[in-house]
């Protein structure tokens, strides 16, 4: 039985790391001009100091040592190549987020970023070596094709989760809930047998949910740091690594029938939010003839903010749905009655009736009309001018300081920021 208990200890360490070095991380962007500067398309309306991304990394980092320096561990470091690749190729991915979040990159050099991670990745051993296709056969990879594969998953979940990050808590939210399920399912699949008891898998996703939550106190709406490019691919970059050496992993002999009979889709379910809204964006600008990296305001996000929910209730419903997609995944491993589905069909029902039908929507319908018809009355151009004036001072600000920095709104940047001219520091 694989030590629990441990894994635990390094959960609450990245997290208290995480916790402990965000809000200097946070002074620290405010002082060098490290901040995300409000555009027509983000959702927050002042700019916000990044910073979490480097916190992440730290958290990351003391949890690996604290890890290694546990004797119940010490089989996933031993004579394995496997720690120090997802180490490397993390700090590589948030060197290449970093670069863009301060001086915006072309989509071709984020893309050959994403490449040289994963090929960090290979080269040290993190990749997966087969796959079950459902209802079909078992596929072992050519070695000349894994690293094709390998790039290509990193690729999608790193953008997968890049994009998400476009309402403050809602990336940080998805990987804890995400990152915890494949915990628990790597560890499952230890103990049964199946997953060998060197796997890093487990031990990467425990990491990735303890620096989310680490970081969520302060970036939940409304945040006051946010993660920026090299926070989220980073998070992107642990949950490719420890779904392929997991999912792809589980030996043809194992037995394994239960939940399409394929382990490897397993992550694609519990990343289910960020894939979709990642799917859904291609097949949409494909449809438009537009890139692939032009921005717009169509993501999951943005279109239950102009359903009616706020900020926060979009956060709180995407949170639900991947929490759901999570738990039909790991009920199977531990309860095989076809009647456990139940309980989640009818949860399912309830978040899409909440989605869609909340009754606040057409209250907040009805606020907006209200709000509009007031500002064309006479006197609210004045007095509107004049609270966009006070809002817009900052408190003490020094010199070329006109925004307050005070984190209200949501970053909405889903990875695809663009910086006014105007905020050149």
């Amino acid at each position: 039985m694989p030590p629990v208990g441990w894994y635990v200890l390094v959960l609450v360490a990245a997290g208290a790391v995480t916790a402990a070095v965000t809000w200097p991380a946070r002074a620290l962007s405010l002082r060098v001009g490290y901040v995300d500067w409000p555009t027509d398309r983000k959702m927050h309306t002042r700019a916000v100091p990044y910073g979490g991304g480097a916190a992440m990394l730290l958290g990351f980092l003391a949890a690996m040592m604290v890890a290694a320096s546990i004797p119940a561990l010490s089989n996933l470091f031993a004579s394995s190549s496997e720690p120090m690749g997802v180490v490397l190729a993390g700090a590589a991915i948030f060197a290449i987020g970093l670069i863009d979040d301060v001086k915006e990159m072309s989509p071709p050099a984020k893309v050959a970023g994403q490449v040289l991670a994963a090929s960090i990745l290979y080269f040290l051993g993190v990749t997966m070596y087969q796959f079950k296709v459902p209802f079909a056969a078992f596929v072992v990879l050519n070695p000349g094709v894994t690293p094709l594969i390998t790039a290509l998953w990193v690729i999608a979940i790193t953008n997968a989760i890049n994009f998400i990050d476009g309402l403050d808590g809602l990336a940080a939210g998805v990987v804890a809930i995400a990152g915890g399920a494949m915990a628990v399912y790597g560890l499952r699949l230890m103990e049964l047998g199946t997953l060998p008891a060197d796997n890093i898998g487990p031990l990467i996703a425990c990491i990735a949910c303890g620096v989310c939550l680490g970081f969520l106190p302060f970036n939940f709406p409304p945040a006051k740091i946010f993660m920026g490019d090299a926070g989220a691919l980073f998070l992107g970059l642990l949950m490719s690594a420890c779904t392929m050496v997991i999912g792809g992993r589980t030996p043809p002999t194992s037995g394994v029938t239960y939940f399409f009979f394929a382990p490897l889709l397993i992550p694609l379910l519990i990343l289910g939010v960020p894939l979709l809204d990642m799917a859904f964006a291609f097949l949409r600008r494909t449809a438009q003839r537009r890139p692939f990296d032009h921005p717009d305001k169509d993501h999951i996000h943005h279109r239950l903010i102009r359903l009616g929910h706020g900020p926060r209730r979009s956060v709180v419903i995407l949170w639900a749905w991947t929490a759901l997609l999570s738990g039909f995944v790991l009920f199977p491993l531990f309860f095989h009655q076809v009647n456990a589905i139940i309980p989640f069909g009818a949860a399912a029902l309830a978040i899409a009736l909440y989605t869609f039908f909340h009754p606040g929507i057409r209250q907040q319908e009805a606020e907006a009309a209200d709000e509009a018809g007031a500002a064309t009355a006479p006197g609210a151009g004045a007095a509107t001018t004049g609270a966009g004036a006070e809002a817009g001072t900052a408190k003490g600000a020094g010199p070329g300081e006109a925004l307050v920095m005070d984190g209200r709104g949501s970053s909405g940047n889903g990875g695809e920021r663009r910086r006014p001219r105007h905020a050149a520091r």
